[in-house]
């Protein structure tokens, strides 16, 4: 199986489980349970399932996360909810999102057929090496209709492929920080200011980071990636896609290509429901975070 292949299949799946941060409903539920509004919902509806971790494992494996914003919410957020409880909450908040953005296509057999590949796909994922993808795994299957359990398939391999993503960026030298400034200077995903302030970074601390990859030669006085910087991210890209593989190599090219039809045709359902922001988040052209 070829690279761009595996890379289409992330592309493909990703956005039906990043819409999730962006619905109303994800922090209507977790605020019902007992969490704060804002960003200790995400940092812990992400992080329940490794149980009442600190902070320093939620800013280990989130990767790209200011430590002091991750401080603002974890550990707390353990004393206003049971990580269990909060599982639960996520998986109905999932459920209710997917219901409204999908609408009749919630019910399609396409639908049913994709849940069905991506649990198979995500039954190749192995925990070793990949702790926010083990925790995950360790939760069992949802008991729920198709568009939960196919939710939490696509959660597996997304955060199968998150794991193998930070791998590759601590092998090429970059911090977090330094991850997320080199990624918007490719001109996808986050615009820098969205991307600067929804992190918890200062101004400050964005600068200091361009000018640590400037003096590596990766990016320009004018904060663009130099070729070397081209390069470094490629290869990141490369290496994620090779540690990405599994779950596509064990379906095959064949069902992994079924996958990516009907995941873009289920994507293209959700965004024109307003599953994402239209401005002031994503680049030109928007691609939900990897």
């Amino acid at each position: 199986m070829t690279s761009p292949l595996v890379r289409r299949a992330h592309h493909a799946t990703n956005s039906l489980h990043s819409l999730i941060y962006f619905a109303p409903e994800a922090e209507e539920h977790f605020t019902a349970a007992g969490l704060k509004p804002g960003r200790m919902c995400y940092f812990a509806g992400r992080s329940a399932p490794m149980g009442a971790v600190g902070p320093g494992v939620v800013t280990a494996t989130f990767f790209n996360f200011s430590p002091a914003l991750v401080a603002q919410s974890i550990p707390a957020a353990w004393d206003l909810a049971r990580p269990a409880a909060i599982i639960d909450v996520r998986f109905a908040a999932a459920d209710v999102i997917l219901r409204r953005l999908l609408g009749p296509a919630a019910a399609s057999p396409e639908l049913r057929t994709m849940a069905s590949l991506v649990r198979e796909a995500a039954s190749a994922c192995t925990p070793e090496g990949r702790p926010l993808y083990a925790g995950h795994a360790d939760l069992d299957w949802p008991d729920g209709p198709p568009q939960v359990q196919l939710w939490h398939g696509l959660t597996l391999v997304r955060e199968y492929r998150g794991d193998g993503h930070i791998a590759a960026l601590v092998a090429a030298g970059l911090s977090g920080l330094e991850a997320l400034v080199s990624h918007t200077a490719t001109g996808k995903g986050f615009i820098p200011e969205f991307a600067r302030s929804s992190r918890g970074w200062s101004e400050a601390e964005w600068a200091a980071a361009c000018d640590r990859l400037a003096v590596r030669g990766l990016l320009d006085r004018d904060g663009a990636l130099t070729p070397a910087g081209h390069e470094v991210r490629a290869q990141v890209e490369r290496d994620t896609d090779r540690m990405a593989a599994a779950p596509w190599l064990h379906l095959g090219d064949e069902r992994t290509e079924e996958v990516v039809r009907i995941g873009r045709e289920l994507t293209r359902v959700v965004a024109t429901a307003g599953a994402f922001p239209s401005s002031g988040v994503f680049s030109p052209a928007p691609s939900p975070p990897a």
